[in-house]
């Protein structure tokens, strides 16, 4: 399945809203958000009302001033916000019709220019200080986010690269998670020429603490490799040390793990409260369901689990999921559900492995399209192709 990536829109891209003979004259983010003529023209309106209000009326009203020093403060640059405090004071003593002496309006204009320039540089102080802390915030934030593409990165050295070469079994895999890193794990394990093992397995929660727990089911389910493969003897160990790592069971794992031997076509797993795998009879043309026999992995620290098995036959269909594709959502708030699913896996029953796998994610993309995925989404399809059964394509 090829797996295509939106690039993101390049940040230095011209702006058409921008209008370049106003850039000097305001402040950077200002001139950068919406269009630039407005904050200028709020300025020079507010300047001419508050002049020619104080033309109007006989007593002092140096003090509204201050409406267009501040609105300038907030738009302007520094220097051009200083300097209509002196266009301020200019334009108070030209066109107040108050007569003072000489000693008097030197004094009334300097105090008036004392406190302009006080309360411009307050509120200078204030938007430094503002985009300080906003430049810090995006640096820690561009910092979190490449944490995190690592932490995705490392991730994906855990899921399976390329396909084992089983005789008779045709398997096709997928993980998309909903953030950059996921609490969704699976992964197909060769025993032997004729034997695999199979898990599945969701951590509660998302985010960075369920990927983290994710990371450590994946390696602790890589290192039973070299373990006796017994499935209770595994699920046994992986549930004591999950249990010792989790808060009083509040993080657990749910996890689905099977083995299939294509020589004697029996499937025996373990569903440790896993949402149920889907299988397709291809004699009946019926889906049945591997529920689960036991509690979670972690939530406890003894799990007491029963190991089912069911016999396989040329053309019948495994499908294991995580509840992102179950829980998958549309506008209405309906959920894909299981029932949406195994009709899925039926009209794709005779396709290959790839072909249902991605007919699968397409299909629960598209239920949900208007609203987006909520959860990770992971598919892992099993198609058993006994004795040269057929498989054609979508």
């Amino acid at each position: 399945m090829t797996t295509s990536v939106i690039q993101p829109i390049p940040a230095n891209l011209p702006d058409k809203r921008k209008t370049p003979g106003l850039s000097p004259v305001l402040r950077k983010d200002v001139a950068s958000n919406g269009p630039a003529w407005l904050p200028l023209v709020l300025v020079l309106s507010s300047f001419a009302a508050v002049a020619y209000a104080d033309h109007l009326v006989v007593i002092s009203l140096v003090y509204l001033y201050l409406l267009p020093l501040a609105l300038g403060a907030i738009f302007l640059r520094k220097p051009i916000s200083y300097s209509l405090i002196a266009v301020c004071i200019l334009f108070h003593d030209y066109y107040s019709p108050r007569a003072l002496n000489p000693g008097l309006r030197i004094f009334h204009n300097l105090s008036a220019a004392l406190c302009f320039a006080f309360i411009v540089y307050i509120i200078q102080r204030y938007i430094e200080q503002r985009e300080a802390l906003s430049k810090t915030v995006q640096r820690q934030r561009d910092e979190l986010l490449h944490d995190v593409e690592l932490a995705a990165q490392v991730q994906r050295l855990f899921l399976p690269v390329g396909k084992p070469a089983i005789a008779g079994l045709e398997i096709a895999g997928m993980m998309r998670p909903a953030r950059g890193v996921s609490g969704d794990y699976y992964d197909y394990i060769p025993i032997n020429a004729h034997t695999i093992q199979f898990v599945i397995a969701d951590v509660a929660g998302k985010g960075v603490p369920a990927a983290l727990l994710m990371s450590a089911t994946a390696a602790a389910m890589q290192l039973e490799a070299n373990q006796d493969r017994n499935l209770l003897e595994m699920v046994g160990r992986l549930n004591t040390g999950i249990h010792s790592v989790s808060e009083d069971g509040e993080r657990y794992v749910t996890l689905l793990l099977a083995e299939l031997d294509a020589q004697e076509r029996k499937l025996r797993y373990v569903n440790c409260g896993h949402n149920p795998a889907l299988l397709f009879r291809a004699q009946t043309g019926e889906v049945t369901r591997l529920d689960s026999s036991c509690a979670p992995i972690g939530i406890s620290a003894e799990n007491s689990c029963e190991l089912a098995s069911a016999d396989l036959t040329p053309g019948d269909v495994l499908v294991f999921y995580t509840d992102g594709v179950t829980e998958a959502e549309n506008q209405s708030g309906e959920e894909l559900g299981t029932d949406r699913l195994s009709a899925l896996v039926k009209r794709g029953s005779s396709w290959s492995a790839e072909a249902l796998m991605t007919d699968i994610f397409d299909n629960v993309a598209n239920f949900c399209s208007g609203v987006g995925f909520n959860d990770d989404v992971t598919v892992l399809v099993v198609k058993c192709n006994f004795d040269g059964f057929s498989t054609a394509s979508s």
